[in-house]
């Protein structure tokens, strides 16, 4: 079967599966093919997530309910914050951790990946 052959396939929101762990967010996997990786984050109310970079991967995240903030940045010391409608771009390698600034709304956001390798590795914390 050559690749245009390969039918297309809908993954039912009760077909997501669990993702790679993170400290403070729970990832699920809709798919993933080769370079590509697809699926949605949630984080609860309040919580922040633990350190972490995605490789090789470049990341794109679709904020759908709640905000999301990122840090980053030499000693974590920069942010940026998103809420529903936005996108957030977080390049290949960089060291970041998420969370949800709400005191009483969980935050949900569509993730794409593009890349090779893990797609999350949890580190200590960001260089300073």
């Amino acid at each position: 079967m050559t690749e245009q052959d390969r039918p297309v396939r809908v993954v039912r929101a009760g077909e997501l599966t669990d993702g790679d762990p993170t400290p403070g967010m729970r990832r699920q996997v809709a798919f993933e093919a080769p370079g590509l990786w697809a699926g949605i984050v949630h984080t609860e109310p309040g919580a922040t997530s633990g350190w972490h970079h995605h490789g090789t991967h470049e990341t794109s995240l679709y904020v759908v309910r709640g905000r999301m903030r990122l840090e980053f940045g030499p000693g974590g010391g920069e942010s940026v914050e998103a809420g529903p409608g936005d996108f957030l771009h977080v390049p290949a390698g960089t060291v970041h951790r998420e969370s949800n600034p709400s005191p009483e709304d969980q935050s949900t956001a569509v993730i794409a990946r593009a890349g090779e390798g893990a797609p999350t590795v949890n580190v200590e914390g960001p260089p300073d």
